[in-house]
């Protein structure tokens, strides 16, 4: 399933209109889910292609959420499926059919940065040797792309230019989680201006959280390219915290692993997760640093400005307008 960015109560009531369906669900906040529908075809007397679309149907009805869903054989080719319509586009269901020819068919012309866990590092490895089609990987041999990103690597990626994952669906509870996302006006290269976005999405988070009484113990970066591919980057924070300059940090520093140098990048989204009430949360206190809790005692003086005056009456210096 997958579609635009989706508030928490939508994305859990659609993950909730899936397991009406089936109990075999795998949630991929902030907007998308794995499903396995074997056991449910002879049930529902219907093929995976009938059963995308009865999803399809309930979904416009009762969020009014128009989905693509990806139906194939294996969860990255359903992956793939999903996001291989033209941006923008209505939703869909989009079919990968299960014999080899149209799995080959299929990947052929899509270049190396698609694929699931090839992020622009290792894309840019792979072109320097000539390799900047699925095509063209699945006929190197497998030996070749061992030696060039390592034995596991190597293997991983030629099974997946062939569409095989063997990668089960793993139901899981999704974690309470607030995210926020920025999409830019045109592929942006600036490093800077991107940075600007992150502090901006972790000033939104970080109020959000203070407002309802939470605290994040993890935060996940997600970055969408202008070829429509992602990559996510999540990391466990040092101490539960809705402190908006502890985000910000975590946020620069998931960044900075990244290594985009000349990534054209289309939006960049931020979710904090593992939530657990503020009350709850133990903080590490210190007395060899006043200006962190003269930065707190900011922070909760400009929280009762914006309850009082909206969210524009106090912001960081340098977040961008929109976020």
């Amino acid at each position: 399933m997958s579609g635009e960015p989706l508030g928490d109560e939508a994305y859990e009531g659609l993950l909730g209109l899936l397991g009406e369906v089936t109990p075999v669900i795998e949630a991929l906040p902030p907007d998308a889910a794995l499903a396995d529908v074997r056991g449910a075809l002879r049930y529902f007397r219907r093929d995976a292609v009938g059963l995308a679309e009865l999803v399809r149907v309930r979904a416009l009805a009762r969020y009014g959420v128009d989905c693509t869903i990806g139906v194939a054989a294996n969860p990255l080719l359903a992956r793939m499926a999903a996001q291989a319509g033209p941006t923008g586009a209505a939703g869909a269901v989009r079919t990968v059919p299960g014999d080899p020819e149209a799995v080959a068919g299929f990947l052929a012309r899509k270049p190396v940065s698609t694929l699931l866990g090839v992020g622009p590092a290792t894309a840019r490895t792979l072109r320097s040797y000539g390799l900047d089609s699925l095509e063209r990987i699945a006929a190197v041999p497998q030996a070749t792309l061992q030696r060039i990103l390592g034995a596991s690597a190597g293997r991983r990626l030629h099974e997946r230019a062939c569409g095989i994952d063997p990668t089960p669906v793993t139901p899981n509870a999704p974690a309470r989680s607030i995210g926020a996302e920025h999409r830019f006006d045109h592929d942006e290269l600036d490093p800077d201006q991107r940075r600007r976005a992150l502090l901006t999405l972790a000033h939104e988070i970080g109020t959000r959280l203070r407002t309802e009484g939470q605290v994040a113990r993890s935060l996940t970066l997600t970055v969408r390219y202008a070829d429509r591919s992602t990559t996510t980057r999540g990391r466990a924070l040092p101490e539960p915290t809705a402190h908006t300059p502890a985000l910000t940090s975590a946020a620069y520093a998931l960044h900075a692993s990244l290594a985009l140098q000349r990534a054209r990048v289309r939006a960049v989204s931020l979710r904090a997760e593992d939530l657990i009430p503020a009350e709850l949360a133990s903080r590490q206190l210190t007395f060899d640093d006043p200006a962190e809790e003269k930065s707190r005692h900011i922070e909760a003086a400009a929280d009762r400005a914006r309850a009082r005056f909206g969210g524009g009456a106090a912001r960081p210096a340098g977040t961008l307008r929109a976020a």
